[in-house]
């Protein structure tokens, strides 16, 4: 009899812990998904922010320094290589700026769907 009684409590439990696990997984699951988009909505309005500063395909030495401080946001945001590279070689030019990152970053912008007057 006992056993039967220590049967019939262990069962609901067992379900109770199922439950409790599946129930977790898609917590963490959901969490994980959250995480990423908020992750790639930062790279977007980095990127965004990176193509309006060079729209007009000119940069300012105000430009470079808010590029400078954008390029810190897009590597710890994880906008991609090919376009943190040309904003690094702006931001780090000084007063020669290589036109060739320029041509690069409009053409990034472009390929975002942030297209820059310039590019």
């Amino acid at each position: 009899m006992n056993r039967r009684l220590i049967a019939l409590v262990a069962v609901p439990f067992l379900f109770l812990l199922v439950g409790c696990s599946q129930v977790q997984d898609a917590a963490t699951e959901a969490a994980s998904d959250a995480a990423s988009q908020a992750a790639a909505a930062a790279a977007d309005a980095v990127q965004q922010e990176v193509c309006r500063v060079a729209a007009d395909g000119q940069i300012s030495e105000q430009d470079q320094q808010t590029l400078a401080g954008l390029l810190v946001g897009a590597e710890a945001a994880g906008v991609p290589a090919e376009f943190v590279a040309p904003l690094k070689d702006i931001a780090e030019a000084g007063d020669q700026l290589p036109v060739d990152a320029l041509t690069a970053l409009s053409a990034e912008c472009d390929a975002a769907g942030t297209a820059t007057p310039a590019g």
